[in-house]
């Protein structure tokens, strides 16, 4: 029982960060929409910070989840990365939190937000620096510096699906690989 009231308040958590935003999101709208007394709520989180943590890190494990389905070892690390980050970005543009979250980085400056933003950002990165890696080994693609490399390949992503559809039409994902294969891959190609 006290698991699936966690759980509750966890999923009530996330639909008020949601809606209101972290900063204006109370531990009463986080009370009312589990249906449990507001001391309920403090006999599993310290305060909304902790409770925002908690579901930001459920956000980060569900994106590490929809990553590793769209990736094949088969693969070369060109496919895979285009299939991660076109799946981690699309989710992170679709998912209501994280695009409320963007918005009150940008509108607002919160600063706990802006820290969830960091720590998914640092996420991704550190996913692409281990493929890297991996690639690297397997002479997939020719040394280079993995941190540098993720940043690059994130920053170039989401270039082409945040930034570019802000002033034009979105990129087709088959024209988006295309273009990441031509900026980057050939690039980091061994021969």
């Amino acid at each position: 029982m006290t698991v699936d009231k966690k759980r509750e308040i966890l999923q009530a958590a996330q639909q008020s960060f949601s809606l209101f935003g972290y900063k204006a999101t109370t531990m009463d709208h986080v009370a009312k929409a589990s249906q449990v007394a507001k001391g309920t709520i403090y006999n599993f989180f310290k305060n909304k910070e902790e409770l925002f943590q908690a579901v930001i890190a459920e956000l980060l494990q569900e994106m590490k989840d929809k990553a590793e389905l769209v990736m094949d070892d088969d693969l070369p690390l060109k496919k895979n990365v285009h299939a991660a980050l076109v799946e981690l970005l699309e989710y992170r543009k679709s998912h209501q939190l994280t695009v409320k979250l963007v918005y009150e980085a940008k509108d607002k400056g919160t600063t706990a937000v802006r820290e969830a933003l960091d720590h998914i950002e640092e996420l991704i990165l550190n996913y692409l620096k281990e493929k890297i890696v991996k690639a690297i080994e397997k002479g997939d693609i020719r040394p280079c510096d993995p941190e540098i490399t993720a940043f690059m390949m994130l920053k170039l992503y989401r270039a082409f699906i945040l930034d570019w559809e802000e002033r034009h039409e979105p990129l087709a994902k088959e024209e988006m690989f295309q273009l990441f294969d031509e900026y980057v891959f050939k690039g980091l190609s061994p021969s």
